[in-house]
């Protein structure tokens, strides 16, 4: 009986943020262990399709850094990061387009229309879904009259447009977007995106209500390595300036701070490595990670 309880206690309490969310575009990045671990996979798979069949309008970017670096170990292609970037020749560029557009994409669309929904597999070339332009990195560490050196870093891009018009049809057609973070320059030329970059852009492109990005951690931790549940702009912003934010972690809350920034209801940084994470954040109060939002 009272496990029957629990049971009727989760679904009441899930009611009032299916009754909030119905209709709301949530973009979900999909990375860390919640890609490797089989059952991880398909518990995602499965919270994705319920928030679809619940009202929610899911939109899913994903990574796949792990996979790229083992299929390039296995054709003996050398791997260089600068600043936590992969380093993107020519080679480098046909194995990320192999693996984040084919093999990463179309099994996250396997698992989503195994388990009920009806996902579309897309990169950021289709349809010119993703914009971009090159990525610069400058470094003036030792350089003689403060100038500062270019590193080129081969084909890595920054987000510069993208094409709302083409999610607006397969979100109101009833399929589940699946973006693979590829973007196509001005002349035709690919370019590897950060995942979390590009699943901010496409947040504030489309007003979504969510921002969520999983992780292989419990969200922010503050300096005793506490889970921080609930951060303003402001408090965020402290905590980068005392150093507490920092590696890793730098880039994730500098892309929810953009997307709240630019009108996104709220970013979640959630941990990937528990069942069900999405759900439990999204359809509870207690939540799997930290909350941001403008204000507190």
């Amino acid at each position: 009986m009272q496990s029957h309880d629990n049971t009727a206690h989760v679904l009441i309490e899930a009611l009032p943020y299916i009754r909030e969310f119905h209709g709301a575009i949530i973009v979900v990045k999909y990375g860390g262990n919640a890609m490797v671990d089989e059952g991880l996979k398909r518990a995602f798979a499965r919270d994705v399709v319920l928030m679809k069949l619940v009202g929610m309008r899911p939109i899913v970017v994903h990574g796949g850094g792990p996979q790229i670096g083992e299929l390039l170990q296995r054709l003996n292609i050398p791997t260089k990061f600068v600043n936590g970037l992969r380093v993107t020749d020519a080679a480098t560029m046909d194995v990320v387009q192999m693996v984040l557009g084919g093999l990463v994409n179309k099994d996250i669309v396997s698992l989503l229309n195994a388990a009920g929904g009806r996902a579309v597999g897309i990169s950021g070339k289709d349809a010119g879904l993703i914009r971009a332009r090159k990525l610069t990195l400058k470094r003036s560490d030792h350089m003689p009259h403060g100038g500062s050196e270019i590193i080129d870093i081969g084909h890595v891009g920054e987000v510069d447009h993208v094409n709302r018009a083409l999610l607006d049809t397969l979100i109101d057609s009833g399929f589940i977007p699946v973006i693979a973070p590829i973007g196509v320059g001005p002349d035709g030329e690919s370019y590897n995106i950060n995942a979390d970059f590009v699943a901010s852009a496409v947040a504030e492109r489309v007003g979504a209500e969510k921002l969520i990005l999983l992780t292989n951690t419990p969200g922010i931790l503050d300096a005793q390595g506490n889970t921080l549940t609930g951060l303003s702009r402001g408090d965020a912003e402290r905590l980068i300036e005392a150093g507490v934010i920092g590696d890793g972690m730098l880039p994730k809350v500098t892309c929810a701070l953009s997307a709240i920034g630019s009108g996104v209801g709220a970013a979640h940084i959630i941990d990937g490595r528990v069942p069900h994470a999405l759900l439990l954040e999204v359809l509870t109060t207690g939540g799997v990670g930290t909350l941001l939002r403008t204000k507190g």
